[in-house]
């Protein structure tokens, strides 16, 4: 069990953590800041430069902190706030599937981080290194309301253009 947990966490996290480094740096043939800042305008995410270094370290940083298994219910919190406010922004428009730009991998990652958060980032993590435990369905619960909460701020600050 220990390996399919790494395994996912490592994809799940590394997926993100480079999705991040795309914003912040351009790389992975990313955007970098200013690309992603556009975007995020576009979006109605203002200021853009803000929202894109804001959104490029919190995937990041989560993504990072997934991967080693540190801080695994604030790190799942993390990806499924961010996968939430992507979702709902840019993707749910247009469908479910991703082939139509629609909201599919939002929920993959989001509900793999998710189910990392309830059943713990295993005994090859960080997090059981320095003894912490953090599996559960209150751990777990705990992941998906920080991760709402934290979406529903961002998706606060929205400024929509009006028709």
């Amino acid at each position: 069990m220990d390996i399919g947990i790494v395994l996912l966490r490592a994809i799940v996290g590394l997926t993100l953590a480079a999705h991040g480094a795309q914003k912040l740096f351009g790389w992975f043939n990313g955007p970098g800041l200013t690309g992603t800042a556009a975007g995020l305008e576009h979006l109605g995410f203002r200021p853009g430069y803000r929202h894109a270094i804001t959104a490029g370290a919190v995937e990041t940083v989560g993504g990072l902190l997934l991967t080693i298994g540190l801080f695994t219910p604030l790190a799942a919190s993390i990806v499924v706030s961010v996968m939430i406010v992507a979702a709902v922004s840019a993707h749910l428009k247009k469908g479910f599937f991703i082939t139509s730009g629609g909201y599919e991998y939002n929920v993959v990652l989001g509900a793999s981080a998710l189910a990392i958060a309830f059943t713990g980032p295993g005994r090859v993590s960080l997090d059981a290194l320095l003894g912490f435990v953090v599996d559960g369905s209150a751990w777990g619960l705990g992941a998906l309301l920080v991760g709402v909460a934290g979406a529903a701020m961002q998706l606060t600050q929205r400024r929509l253009a009006t028709v």
